[in-house]
């Protein structure tokens, strides 16, 4: 089982032995400490909830300082699914060389907010010609109506609210780990800002 939280830092570019050059992210991950099991038997389901980072103790409200124990005030409490297989208990910590150099991990975390956007920037919608004759059209979405049903049908591409969605990136490479600054260096690109919590699954 390869699990970590981290907190996206910044992106960088890192040579290899041949000298090819990978774009690649800084992520400050780990450590984690186990704060539940859940299994089949008690719970339907196998499962591991973890803490990172560290919250002041004035912030936990009292189910979360019941539910933490003694274990620490972690800024953030996720779950993850496992098999029942792994022999994980209470308490077990993990950091970053959980993993190991070329290892393939996915990625979830929330990309940017952009706020409310047009079709061109939302859906990559080419807007109206620019020749003569079209005033005020280019960026606008054009007709939105059926001649049939006389309605607008659902799940059609409109502006509106763009990003702060969960996003899932797969097959990226571990490129770099430091065990004394507890940075991993991940291959590519991942969502959101510097700062943004980090969801690290090998």
């Amino acid at each position: 089982m390869k699990i970590l939280l981290g907190t996206k830092q910044k992106m960088t570019q890192v040579f290899d032995d041949t000298g090819k050059v990978f774009p690649a992210t800084v992520v400050t991950a780990g450590p984690v400490v186990v704060t539940q099991v859940k299994d089949t038997d008690t719970d339907g389901y196998s499962a591991v909830q973890v803490g990172f980072g560290v919250r002041k103790e004035k912030n936990i409200n009292k189910p979360q300082k019941g539910h933490f124990g003694d274990l620490g005030s972690f800024m953030y409490n996720r779950e993850f699914r496992v098999n029942g297989n792994d022999e994980v208990k209470k308490g077990d910590t993990f950091d970053v060389e959980t993993f190991e150099v070329g290892d393939k991990v996915t990625v979830s975390a929330t990309s940017k907010g952009k706020g409310n956007q047009g079709v061109v920037k939302r859906h990559n919608f080419a807007g109206g010609r620019r020749s003569h004759g079209n005033k005020h059209s280019e960026r606008r979405p054009g007709s939105i109506g059926s001649t049939g049903p006389q309605r607008v049908l659902k799940g059609l591409k409109m502006m509106g609210r763009m990003g702060s969605d969960r996003v899932t990136v797969k097959n990226l490479r571990v490129l770099q780990i430091d065990k004394d600054t507890n940075t991993l260096v991940i291959s590519g690109a991942i969502p959101g800002r510097p700062g943004t919590l980090v969801e690290i699954r090998g």
